[in-house]
């Protein structure tokens, strides 16, 4: 080969200055998007995203409850296919909602708006913490095509429980989600040993950080301080720049004297649709449904609240058995994979919701980071449905029991058939 020809097959791109542009270019998968995030945040503040509670058995649970099911294609024609489905009454262009975050501007200065514009763009629900940085008011002014949900906090306080509701649906918000798990805060050993605040304090370890994280830091400071608008109003946090005396009580903010007597009341009182998450015991899903709540969320919150909890994963098939088709039914926890949505789809859900996933993309690369990560599900949904042989949504929940097996009792199965083979043969 005469080098004039090589040289035609060299292609030697020019280098890429801006590190967001490079995230967006080079990284292929929910992973390698936390390993950006990793580079950007101080350590005290990635481990408060990526950790769960005390020795994290159930943060990997959820992702091993996922590796236990096999997809087993079937030939046949496939067109499309169809991502779109229709959740709580309305079209969404997937079966995936954006989980409520919390302090979400910890992670990037411009927090829940950027998440919210990478919903909107997407055609997905995005459910807005109450321990949201910003106004539930201003998502719903900048963003008027989003299905808007929030989540919100029981509370044995009758005048307080009407005056958010109120608020709620001036502001435009259809959709409550009601966080059952937070009762008490999880024992999160990383953010002990971190020493982690919000803000963050200044220390030694801090100081550290300042120097191998100088960009983060600069945004930071450069931004408004951190506060909780959609707080009660009572609330110092929902006002003023919290400190981080205020933390820990701001974490733990959830009534736990509350339960399904105020649901019910909730029940009474909001006209719109109700979501309940945080549980993973399926009569409670019954017990939902019975109430008149239109879905629920099964969720042990990622693993950072109870650890050697259940995943929603180990108890979907039975709360869909048990429920029917009453009430819609949504996974979170561990969810990093189109295949992951399809895999819970099949076994009966109707929806994925994804949190520290989108922060990643968030953290790496803003607003359209976490459209990369939207977009990355969409992909990956759809080659999967592909390559399983299945054209829509109703499709793969219709025929979800022919498209899995669950491999853990493989071997069971297995031994079964050889005993009854010699017990034939004798």
């Amino acid at each position: 080969m005469k080098f004039s020809d090589a040289r035609q097959l060299i292609q030697v791109k020019p280098p890429v200055l801006s590190r967001q542009r490079r995230v967006l270019a080079g990284a292929y998968n929910v992973e390698e998007y936390r390993k950006a995030a990793r580079r950007v945040l101080p350590a005290g503040i990635f481990d408060y995203l990526d950790g769960g509670s005390e020795d994290e058995v159930t943060l990997r649970r959820n992702r091993a409850v996922f590796d236990a099911w096999a997809l087993m294609p079937s030939w046949g024609p496939v067109s499309g296919p169809d991502t779109g489905t229709t959740l709580l009454g309305k079209k969404s262009a997937l079966p995936l909602t954006l989980t409520p975050t919390g302090a979400t501007r910890l992670f990037h200065p411009e927090g829940e708006l950027a998440v919210a514009a990478a919903a909107e763009r997407a055609g997905i629900p995005y459910g807005l913490a109450a321990l949201s940085t910003v106004p539930m008011e201003t998502i719903a002014e900048r963003h008027p095509s989003l299905d808007r949900w929030f989540n919100f906090g029981l509370t044995t306080d009758a005048q307080a429980m009407k005056d958010k509701l109120a608020r709620c649906r001036s502001a435009g918000f259809e959709t409550l989600i009601v966080g059952v798990d937070t009762r008490a805060l999880g024992s999160r050993e990383r953010d002990l040993h971190n020493g982690f605040t919000a803000p963050p304090a200044l220390t030694l370890s801090t100081i550290a950080d300042i120097a191998r994280r100088p960009s983060w830091w600069i945004n930071f400071l450069r931004s408004d301080g951190i506060s909780f608008p959609n707080l009660d109003p009572r609330s110092a946090a929902a006002t003023s720049v919290v400190t981080p005396s205020m933390w820990q009580d701001i974490l733990g903010h959830s009534d736990a004297t509350s339960g399904w007597k105020e649901l019910e009341a909730l029940r009474q009182a909001w006209t719109g649709k109700i979501v309940l998450k945080g549980c993973v015991n399926p009569a409670d899903v019954v017990k939902a449904s019975r109430i008149g709540l239109n879905a629920v969320q099964l969720s042990n919150h990622g693993g950072r609240q109870l650890d050697h909890m259940l995943s929603p994963m180990d108890v979907l098939q039975e709360s869909r058995q048990r429920a029917g088709d009453s009430i819609e039914i949504y996974v979170d926890s561990g969810i990093r994979r189109g295949s992951d949505v399809l895999k819970a789809l099949a076994l009966g859900a109707d929806a994925c919701s994804i949190g520290r996933a989108y922060l990643y993309g968030l953290v790496a690369a803003g607003s359209p980071g976490v459209g990369r990560i939207i977009s990355i599900f969409a992909d990956e949904l759809r080659r999967t449905m592909t390559l399983v042989g299945v054209s829509s949504i109703s499709e793969l929940k219709a025929r979800g029991g022919e498209i899995l097996r669950d491999i853990r009792h493989s071997g069971e199965i297995l031994e079964t058939k050889r005993q009854k083979t010699r017990i034939d043969e004798f």
